[in-house]
């Protein structure tokens, strides 16, 4: 399927005065993010209905050395129904179509996962570019990338080269991101910034910004394989540069955190975060992400809890 509603950023000229002048007041966004958890939160019927809509914005994913296609069977089975009958019936939903937004898989496994999702408008993500590491010859990045569309991904996790932005060689990142756009054809770029990686939040902002330039469709955190992912600070560092590159050119461009985004009150504080710096487009797949493999079961154990006032065993809402 191919990824329609959002008109794409076409991307720009790589302008240095942008990026030059780009700042981070670390202290001030930690205090901003310290405080995004702490507000009155939403409850009963108004939490179950945003849980409801961040099921729809998940990637569900599996990055794992023993995948299997019996793994990614099932995983595309609970993509295709997230949520058990009984429990969309008591919320009110039971005739929605309810799907995540995505399933993210290595390039092994697209084949069978795109088997598995024939008939449906779930996305297909394929993690490219040497995932994680990033660090395998550059024409066989840009080969890997050809070759996961062709086999059925519509959209492709590349990782960039974090030397670039520890040397500010902003041509060279950009120059990379580019001709990763341009392998990509129609099938969308989720550029993975590796923030955990990069020391500073002044070189997450001005990766952000050279990615969006390039043409990244997407900015995305993290691997999911560092050792610190997504987090609040760096959210909203990358947010505002999504914000800043609207204000300066006119294109909408998606913000995807992974890693770490494993409970249903997480979700909530995101989703609230994306709504108040960015707005209501930030609330529809084409826009927002979730990277996560656990977070729908904890959703999901949610929404039972709220229909029946009990809590069950996490075993019970198992991925694969």
């Amino acid at each position: 399927m191919t990824n329609s509603k959002q008109t794409r950023n076409p991307g720009t000229a790589l302008n240095l005065d942008w990026v030059n002048n780009i700042q981070a007041n670390t202290s001030a966004t930690e205090r901003r993010a310290a405080t995004l958890g702490t507000r009155r939160s939403v409850k009963k019927d108004h939490q179950a209905a945003w849980l409801i809509k961040a099921i729809g914005l998940i990637d569900l994913t599996t990055l794992a050395g023993d995948d299997t296609e019996q793994r990614v069977r099932r995983l595309c089975a609970k993509a295709k129904n997230p949520l058990r009958q009984d429990l969309k019936d008591a919320l009110g939903i039971g005739d929605m179509k309810l799907t995540t937004a995505a399933i993210c898989v290595y390039h092994d496994m697209l084949a069978t996962a795109h088997k598995a999702l024939e008939g449906t408008d779930i996305h297909l993500a394929a993690v490219s570019t040497g995932f994680p590491a990033g660090l395998t010859p550059h024409e066989l990045k840009v080969a890997e990338i050809k070759a996961s569309v062709a086999a059925g991904a519509d959209e492709i996790d590349v990782v960039i080269t974090r030397k670039h932005v520890f040397q500010q060689n902003w041509q060279a990142l950009y120059d990379e991101i580019k001709e990763y756009r341009e392998a990509c054809g129609d099938a969308h770029l989720k550029t993975i910034l590796a923030t955990g990686e990069l020391a500073t939040l002044r070189n997450v902002a001005k990766a952000s910004m050279v990615c969006m330039m390039a043409g990244a469709d997407f900015i995305k955190t993290s691997t999911g394989k560092e050792s610190v992912n997504a987090t609040l600070p760096v959210s909203l560092t990358m947010i505002r540069q999504i914000r800043d590159y609207l204000d300066l050119t006119g294109h909408k461009v998606g913000y995807k955190p992974a890693g770490g985004i494993s409970k249903a009150k997480d979700a909530l504080v995101y989703l609230s975060m994306m709504k108040e710096e960015l707005g209501n487009d930030w609330l529809e797949p084409e826009l927002f992400r979730f990277g996560a493999s656990s977070l729908l079961a904890d959703i999901e154990r949610q929404l039972e809890h709220h229909v029946t006032g009990h809590y069950s065993a996490a075993h019970r809402h198992a991925m694969g």
